[in-house]
């Protein structure tokens, strides 16, 4: 591996009561040196991403803002392709387009959307990156595949950042972490679903898995890994003096043992300097150095993100 990238964070935040406490949620992130505001992508009670994150790039001036992620089976990319460099345009060239095959079997049930096997999901979603790339380009875009057909079609209007704003896309199977290391510039990593797509494998951290992950990665992409930025989802990011109690809390909320919390790539728990240590050590090991906090910890996580951002 090269020199190792930067370390800069996200958070991941859902809605607001207001336009007002929305804008003070992206100015406080902002302020805080946060690089990025996320937000996902489901239709329970969250902000739709478009319109939500343009809301936050207009009050601010530096953070950057990104869909985390798109599900792609509820968009058309056409539509997709223009709403994002719409999107790209309008934050002055701050957009991060993440863009994920879906896994919620359940919001799938709720909206009336078949639920696909896993591989079919993904083959959908290697297909619309295909469409978004190509609408994005200066010629009028074709393809025809086995899920959409475009003809002649010149997307409008062109994204700002060029050739079009960092594409993320987070998995945890080797087709979907395949398909990022292709195509991305940025790799989310996330736990797997369960097999019946109700909620997350939290045993999909470890750092066997994590670092299976990583090869898998490596090696669909070649001589373009060391471009990669690679991106994590830490579901527990707890700032606290006393680790073991931390742990056992995480522990017992989750419904796991202690020991899968400790070892997992998925949490961050500790004292600030214990967690800049764990950072540093799991950067040196696989690689990771885009970290994605939720909301809850915007705060406390704080002083991780001063020590660390840009080293």
């Amino acid at each position: 591996m090269n020199t190792p990238k930067p370390f800069r964070f996200a958070v991941s935040t859902l809605n607001a009561v207001s336009k007002e406490e929305w804008v003070t949620k992206a100015r406080r992130t902002e302020q805080l040196g946060y690089s990025t505001l996320v937000i996902p992508d489901h239709p329970s009670k969250l902000f739709a991403p478009v319109p939500a994150l343009l809301a936050a790039a207009d009050a601010t001036t530096t953070l950057r803002v990104g869909s985390f992620v798109f599900n792609n089976d509820f968009r058309h990319p056409v539509m997709l392709a223009k709403e994002a460099a719409t999107l790209d345009v309008l934050s002055d060239g701050r957009f991060e387009f993440g863009l994920g095959a879906g896994w919620q079997r359940p919001e799938y049930e709720q909206c009336g959307v078949k639920y696909d096997p896993a591989p079919v999901r993904t083959r959908r979603l290697e297909e619309a990156i295909q469409v978004v790339k190509r609408l994005f380009a200066e010629e009028p875009a074709n393809f025809s595949g086995n899920f959409y057909t475009i003809n002649n079609l010149d997307g409008f209007p062109k994204p700002l950042q060029q050739p079009y704003p960092p594409l993320l896309i987070g998995g945890a199977g080797k087709q979907t972490l395949s398909l990022a290391a292709r195509e991305a510039s940025i790799v989310g990593l996330v736990l797997k679903a369960l097999p019946d797509g109700s909620n997350l494998d939290l045993t999909d951290g470890t750092s066997a898995a994590t670092m299976q992950k990583i090869q898998w990665i490596r090696q669909a992409a070649g001589e373009r890994f060391d471009d990669l930025e690679l991106n994590i989802l830490i579901f527990a990011a707890i700032v606290s003096e006393d680790h073991s109690q931390a742990i056992q809390r995480i522990a017992q909320r989750l419904k796991t043992t202690e020991e899968q919390v400790a070892e997992n790539s998925h949490c961050l728990i500790g004292t600030v300097n214990q967690i800049c240590e764990t950072l540093q050590e799991r950067r040196e090991k696989y690689g990771i150095s885009y970290i994605t906090i939720f909301e809850q910890n915007l705060e406390t996580f704080a002083p991780v993100v001063a020590r660390l951002t840009g080293t």
